[in-house]
């Protein structure tokens, strides 16, 4: 197996999970079965993207927004296609961008240093917990930001009827 083929196995792979993730989010939303098959497809690419982005070296949080932003762009034309609002396709997509392994870190930080009872340990838990904290928030961010930069600049002006 090449290289090449390797990545394109791995991102593949990836992008399925996430679309199965993303399909699961928008059957536990309620959206419209019409609109399901949108929704894995944005959940997938936006997460392939994101891996993608990352494995060419490329930040999370930089590949994170270029995900989310096409995740963003993706919902808009699907809720044109399908005639529903474009969070019907943009939020079940970007769950699957969330930072969970950065907030549960964050989390046992916390609970370690409130159990801690050395004082010398405490600064270097302290500086784990912030490290993944503003990790967290940036990524959010960038989700935040990358979904809604595309309904923002091409988003309708009147609700869909």
């Amino acid at each position: 197996m090449s290289i090449d083929s390797a990545i394109v196995w791995l991102v593949g792979k990836d992008a399925l999970w996430a679309g199965i993730a993303a399909l699961g989010f928008a059957i536990l939303f309620n959206v419209p079965v019409r609109t399901l098959a949108a929704c894995f497809v944005n959940g997938a690419l936006g997460h392939a993207l994101r891996s993608l982005l990352m494995h060419y070296g490329l930040g999370i949080e930089a590949a994170t927004l270029a995900g989310a932003a096409l995740i963003g762009f993706l919902g808009i034309a699907s809720a044109r296609l399908w005639k529903a609002p474009a969070p019907v396709f943009t939020i079940p997509g970007a769950i699957t961008l969330v930072p969970g392994t950065f907030a549960f870190r964050t989390m046992l930080g916390l609970l370690q240093l409130a159990a801690a009872t050395n004082n010398d340990a405490g600064g270097e838990i302290l500086w784990d917990i912030s490290f993944n904290a503003t990790k967290t928030a940036l990524i959010l961010a960038a989700i935040a930001v990358g979904i809604a930069t595309p309904t923002l600049l091409f988003g309708r002006r009147k609700p869909v009827v």
